[in-house]
């Protein structure tokens, strides 16, 4: 069944497909506290937009409900973290443009911890700003590709500066589609679920928005709704059911597919030309009516 449009969906349906932008707290891991929120919902899952360490906080959206079936759109974006980098000697003069030369695509290996397999990878450093520089700290400003180690970035900063260094404090500030100007904690959402048991859901429309606000960040490709509703049983989205692509999308691509009312029907590959009377033009990734 096709949903309604996102500004019209009942309470039920909002939280059974819908995202929250949590500011993590220090002290429990990512999976905790996607836990903490699946359970206060009441829901049977949640999914978090990617690990952060129990000591990190920031900016981690949670999927809620049918919404975990789009956790990957998280790995097509950038993220932005702000670390403190501890130096182990006093900050050479040279700091500026040492710092400036990791702004660059970096091989990185995956530290012992990890939960992936430790082979050597390229990670993109997009901006890398020195905002502050006091004793032996430095306050810096990342933005990265998704499964960028902050962590061996500040190793390897603090060996290029000779002094030695490793990461402080780390707070991520952004991950895309979302940043630290929406975040909610864990009190905001509790406490506008008790409103809304009461009947204002004024609160809870302000902390959980529809699911299709983690997907802003894609191209998208408006379909039919009878071309929808084959997506739902399984079929890839084909020409005649295309209405419209986003000019900036490009084959290859990962796109989100919705129905003319704005409600997310699929992830999938841009693989065919629209205008073309016959093919397929999005391959299924993630089905998500």
């Amino acid at each position: 069944m096709l949903r309604d449009p996102p500004e019209d969906r009942s309470l039920d349906a909002l939280l059974s497909f819908g995202v929250v932008n949590l500011d993590k707290p220090p002290g429990p891991s990512a999976h905790q506290v996607t836990g903490w929120v699946r359970d206060m919902a009441d829901l049977d899952r949640a999914a978090h937009s990617g690990t952060l360490d129990p000591k990190v906080t920031g900016c981690l959206p949670i999927l809620l409900g049918d919404a975990t079936r789009m956790a990957q759109v998280f790995l097509e974006g950038s993220k932005e973290y702000v670390s403190v980098l501890e130096l182990h000697g006093p900050a050479p003069a040279d700091i500026e443009s040492t710092v400036a030369e990791f702004e660059a695509k970096l091989y990185q290996k995956p530290p012992h911890k990890s939960a992936v397999s430790r082979r050597l990878r390229v990670r993109e450093i997009y901006d890398l700003d020195l905002l502050e520089v006091k004793d032996r700290q430095a306050l810096l400003r990342i933005r990265c590709e998704s499964g960028t180690y902050i962590r061996k970035l500040c190793h390897d900063i603090g060996l290029a500066l000779g002094t030695g260094g490793h990461m402080g404090h780390l707070r991520r500030t952004a991950t895309d589609p979302f940043d630290d100007t929406t975040l909610v904690d864990s009190h905001d959402l509790k406490d506008a679920l008790a409103f809304a048991e009461d009947g204002d859901e004024s609160w809870i429309r302000d902390v959980v928005s529809p699911a299709e606000r983690a997907l802003t960040h894609l191209p998208s490709v408006t379909i039919a709704d009878n071309a929808a509703r084959e997506v739902a049983n399984g079929a890839p989205v084909y020409a005649p059911g295309v209405l419209a692509v986003d000019d900036d999308a490009s084959r290859g691509d990962l796109v989100a597919c919705y129905t003319e009312n704005g409600s997310a029907v699929c992830l999938g590959e841009l693989t065919g030309d629209a205008d073309a009377d016959s093919g397929t033009v999005v391959s299924l990734e993630s089905v998500l009516v």
